[in-house]
């Protein structure tokens, strides 16, 4: 019996292992992968700037156009408008019962956190009220 035991032990242990191994593989592809895009980035707002903030301004301008139009595309807000404005209301009623609950459960000994969270929680809703005006304007 203590042999099937430890047999048993042994492959736990082997299975854990591979498991570690596989996901400090993922963990360091991951990280590669940011660090390279990073560097690029780096390179490219280096290239950018060697030729002052002024004479890249036409061309920073044409790049921001382009990704606005792209995220108009992805996001088909004349086509999706009800679905997103359906989602900006139910997140502002869920931001109102976060805050409730956050008034509800004040401490008098609070070192301020729950004061934080509040502030944040009425910082989204207004935020909320602004893309719904720009939801609006689409």
């Amino acid at each position: 019996m203590e042999m099937y035991n430890i047999d048993n032990m042994n492959k736990d242990l082997l299975k854990i292992m591979g498991i570690l191994l596989i996901s400090f593989f993922i963990i360091y592809l991951v990280i590669h992968t940011f660090k390279i895009k990073t560097v690029e980035g780096l390179e490219n707002n280096v290239e950018a700037s060697a030729n002052g903030e002024a004479g890249n301004a036409t061309n920073f301008a044409a790049q921001i156009k382009a990704k606005t139009v792209q995220l108009q595309d992805s996001l088909l807000i004349q086509k999706y408008r009800q679905d997103y404005e359906n989602i900006i209301i139910n997140m502002d009623d869920y931001f109102s019962m976060l805050m409730l609950k956050t008034i509800l459960n004040l401490e008098e000994t609070g070192d301020g956190k729950q004061i934080a969270a509040l502030n944040a929680l009425s910082t989204a809703k207004k935020t909320l009220n602004e893309i719904m005006a720009f939801v609006d304007k689409q």
